[in-house]
């Protein structure tokens, strides 16, 4: 009994049930995914050369030994701190309390004071009715249409002709679907959305080719500007201008009074251009998708000698639709995706359509019970934090951070670290359970936890890895910083170069651009930029020390390398703790209150050489992690 559970506790946290693409090589045919574990057997000759190449395991050595009586000790305790700080016994908690919330645990309040997962949480009833109605009105659909596309299936002399029944019927229903859920969602706003993709659709279908990347990114930006500026384009300011145009009054003219009326009706959430930022993607991958099919003529080879049907990750992102996919219907079911539509994550439009032809082989019944099995728990892990620990209120509160000791800090922003990547994490799983369930495979946002990142480089391409993927192909890689200028899926490294400092410069540089643009993306004020520029800028020890100690003159002492590339891993967390605490929690004046009272006092001092040698013994951890998934044939960039 206890072995099974065992058991089937490696296969919930196992890498297979997050996502196929973690443990399936990009450029192999999901045929291998299809099956729910992956024996040695089943390894090919690639996973093989990679187990070979991991080192010993160290699980079971003095050294690790050691470092399993630090995490003994040091977890209860990090918890216990943070739980202290959050009694009402506090001399602090009058000060935040205001923001707590009746909690359904006995004599306990919740932290339900962050506006973003506060949304989310308190919709979690309604989301869970809409993650079963949608794919059962699916199925009932696809019940009463079923003999059209039996029809079309019959009389089909091909497998592609059937699946274009199959996505025939699947996009019929994505775009009345659509159309009806930003109706219910943002009421009168559904036209101005209606009214930008027209405008990008025209874009790409009008504009000469050459002419449409710069066009594309040049009206998307402008339209996330727009956005932000004009507060969604509320009637009652746009009709404000031509009324007062008109008779020199505005205020309580006939057109101004039908405008202010018909903004009333703005749906379940009014403000649709705080999340129409994911839409933006959308519509530019739709575009250069469309551009880039025309690098492909209709008879390639490579679509000759490959299974439609069982089409690799790289290829189903690679290999653009045909070009009678790229219309208008399409395009809009694309665009507003039910389940993917609010938060991602992010599909690319080929991506989309080769699903909808091909229903993918790595999904299965077994896995996506584990995956929701999964959320749900990490649900209520989230619902136990916000219950026991109150860091998101105590920050909010601007408290006097000289009435904290070093430990209570930096636990207070160890925590806030962790809730701000459970309440992304949550509802990126949310919704992409929604998506397993009516039938297609998004690749999974947040691969590691946020205690389990020691590389900028890998933390990046972890944290909301599907804009990472989208970044790549639209942004990086046309900019010159991947290996070569082609569009591919996950090209991610810098251009050759005679020079290894002049490449890492070019891609330091477009580094700087790219998360300039994630930060203007996410929202525009200077603390997100703050945060672009700063993530940027502490990637820079990283390159130096990869540079100054490359792994190939320490192949002969690997122990040695271990421990330095350990002590710049330490430094590598501060920075990337800062640089999150900067953007997403505490801005830039919360940060220097924070690290003024950890290094003002001979105590914070003492604290934080002890906090660094905890993070050492962590990344060691790290490290070995890592290895474990080299043993099993499984390399992972993050």
């Amino acid at each position: 009994m206890t072995l099974s559970l065992i058991s089937w506790l490696r296969r919930l946290y196992s890498l297979d049930t997050l996502d196929t693409r973690f443990t399936v090589p990009a450029n192999t045919p999901l045929k291998v995914a299809a099956e729910d574990t992956r024996s040695g057997s089943a390894k090919d000759a690639r996973s093989n050369a990679v187990a070979n190449s991991a080192s010993p395991s160290k699980w079971g050595t003095a050294e690790f030994y050691a470092y399993y009586i630090v995490f003994i000790v040091a977890i209860p305790l990090m918890f216990k701190t943070v739980i202290d700080v959050s009694q009402e016994s506090h001399p602090t908690y009058s000060t935040y309390s205001h923001l707590l919330s009746q909690g359904w645990i006995p004599g306990r309040k919740v932290d339900n004071s962050d506006a973003q997962y506060s949304g989310f949480r308190d919709n979690i009833p309604y989301l869970l009715v809409l993650l079963v109605a949608h794919p059962i009105l699916r199925r009932v659909y696809e019940h009463f249409t079923h003999h059209y596309g039996a029809n079309a299936a019959n009389n089909a002399t091909s497998v592609p002709a059937a699946a274009d029944a199959r996505l025939a019927q699947r996009i019929q229903f994505d775009y009345y679907f659509a159309l009806v859920f930003i109706t219910a969602l943002h009421g009168i706003s559904a036209v101005k959305i209606l009214v930008i993709l027209y405008l990008n659709y025209k874009i790409a279908k009008t504009l000469p080719r050459k002419h449409i990347p710069a066009a594309t990114w040049s009206f998307n930006i402008a339209t996330l500007f727009a956005n932000e500026l004009f507060g969604g384009y509320t009637l009652e300011r746009v009709f404000g201008f031509w009324a007062s145009a008109v008779d020199g009054v505005g205020q309580g003219s006939t057109l101004l009074l039908w405008a202010r009326y018909l903004d009333d009706f703005g749906g379940l959430m009014p403000r649709w251009e705080i999340l129409f930022k994911i839409t933006i993607l959308r519509l530019i991958s739709f575009n250069m998708d469309y551009c880039w099919s025309f690098d492909y003529p209709a008879a390639s080879p490579i679509e000759k000698q490959i299974d439609p049907a069982a089409l690799s990750e790289r290829d189903r992102v690679k290999i653009p639709a045909e070009k009678s996919a790229f219309n208008g219907r399409n395009y809009i079911a694309y665009a507003l995706y039910s389940p993917l539509y609010l938060t991602g994550p992010i599909v690319s439009f080929n991506d989309y359509i080769s699903q909808q032809r091909y229903q993918p082989q790595s999904l299965t019944k077994a896995r996506t019970i584990l995956y929701g099995t999964r959320f749900f728990l990490t649900l209520l892990a989230m619902e136990l934090i916000l219950h026991f620990t109150y860091a998101v209120a105590i920050s909010q509160a601007s408290p006097n951070w000289s009435l904290y000791t070093p430990g209570q800090l930096s636990m207070l922003a160890f925590f806030n670290l962790h809730i701000i990547w459970l309440k992304l994490l949550i509802p990126w799983r949310f919704f992409r359970l929604w998506a397993l369930l009516d039938g297609i495979d998004p690749p999974e946002n947040m691969v590691r936890c946020v205690s389990n990142n020691y590389s900028a480089f890998a933390f990046w391409r972890g944290w909301h890895r599907s804009l990472n993927r989208w970044v790549v192909r639209y942004l990086y890689v046309p900019l010159g910083g991947g290996s070569s200028n082609r569009p591919t899926s996950d090209s991610d490294k810098p251009p050759s170069s005679s020079s290894p400092f002049y490449a890492k410069t070019h891609q330091i540089f477009n580094f700087l651009v790219v998360f300039t643009f994630i930060a203007l993306w996410h929202d525009i004020n200077l603390r997100l930029l703050m945060w672009g520029w700063l993530i940027t800028l502490f990637v820079l020890p990283e390159v130096i020390g990869t540079l100054l100690f490359p792994v190939s003159r320490w192949r002969s002492r690997p122990n040695t390398y271990r421990l330095i590339c350990g002590v710049g891993a330490v430094g590598n967390i501060l920075m990337m703790m800062i640089a999150n605490l900067v953007g997403f929690a505490l801005g830039v004046d919360g940060i220097k209150g924070l690290l003024s009272e950890l290094l003002g006092s001979y105590a914070g001092l003492v604290y934080l050489v002890s906090a660094c040698c905890a993070l050492f013994v962590g990344v060691q951890v790290m490290f070995e992690i890592r290895e474990e998934e080299l043993r099993a044939g499984i390399r992972m960039k993050c």
